[in-house]
């Protein structure tokens, strides 16, 4: 197509485009855990957490997320029984999150799949190098902040 050159030129797409093939490799190599990306981040963030500690609220800041896609994922986590919501004591309106014995299993499980990508990755490219391309990226979103300020 013709926009494809420009597409290619520009770092908004290319890393929009890079982060989709990224999330698919990762929904990939987790497919054998049954978990997608985000579930898998999301339930390693409840494991590692104090039980009942971490709310969806939490979860939808950490991950810089709305809301609706925490509780998606929850419902799903839940449907798979490896997380558990209960009512919060200190405040109705709110859920506390649990993960359940099957959960804490797939949890160390995924931890250790997460790790060994990021080994691999730091391996391959070398830890200076994947810190020197985090630090551009951010940089480079902070100035799309800006502009989209003015």
């Amino acid at each position: 197509m013709r926009i494809d050159q420009f597409l290619s030129q520009s770092p908004i797409f290319q890393t929009n485009r890079i982060a989709r093939r990224m999330d698919a490799a990762l929904n990939q190599i987790l497919a054998p855990e049954g978990l997608t990306g985000f579930e898998a981040l999301v339930l390693s963030a409840i494991f590692f957490e104090r039980r009942g500690a971490i709310k969806p609220s939490d979860l939808s800041a950490t991950f810089q997320t709305t809301r609706g896609n925490v509780s998606h994922c929850l419902s799903s986590l839940e449907a798979k029984g490896l997380v558990r919501r209960r009512i919060d004591p200190d405040d109705a309106r709110a859920f506390q999150l649990m993960v359940t014995p099957p959960g804490k299993a797939k949890a160390v499980r995924v931890v250790g799949i997460l790790d060994r990508v990021q080994r691999e990755l730091e391996a391959t490219m070398g830890t200076e190098a994947l810190a020197a391309m985090l630090e551009r990226m951010n940089r480079t979103s902070a100035l799309c902040d800006t502009l989209a300020r003015r």
